[in-house]
């Protein structure tokens, strides 16, 4: 009986804390160019453009990009699934070169949310921090 309720207490409390909040909500781009929409779209996560600010390039340098600016209801993010214990993986869309790469989309513990962006494995890839927004 006295390891009853320690085990109990333990099985109740482990799959909250294993489990990360998703990272449904409104996030500002590292560029600074949009805001994103993650929410659900089927049995998955989408990330829709809600707000265009700017049309900043990614590219070392920054300045202007050389496409034009992001259009509200473009899908940047998609196919988000729940991978692991705070993580989610799917797809994300690089509208300055017109490619779709695989991405991993994990929330902080600071509030914002970590973008990486890879081709074939995690390691070959890029972080951007995208910050919540207002």
């Amino acid at each position: 009986m006295r390891l009853l309720l320690p085990a109990l207490l333990l099985a109740l409390t482990f799959p909250a804390a294993a489990y990360a909040a998703a990272p449904e909500g409104d996030w500002r781009t590292a560029s600074g160019n949009v805001d994103v929409r993650i929410a659900p779209c089927g049995a998955v996560l989408c990330g829709t453009v809600v707000k265009v600010l700017g049309n900043q390039s990614m590219a070392a340098g920054g300045g202007k990009a050389a496409v034009a600016p992001a259009k509200v209801g473009l899908r940047l993010l998609s196919d988000l699934r729940s991978a692991k214990a705070g993580t989610w993986r799917g797809r994300i869309y690089n509208r300055e070169n017109g490619k779709t790469y695989d991405c991993l989309v994990e929330p902080q513990a600071d509030g914002t949310l970590k973008v990486r962006a890879y081709v074939v494995i995690p390691l070959v890839g890029r972080d951007q921090i995208w910050r919540r927004a207002s």
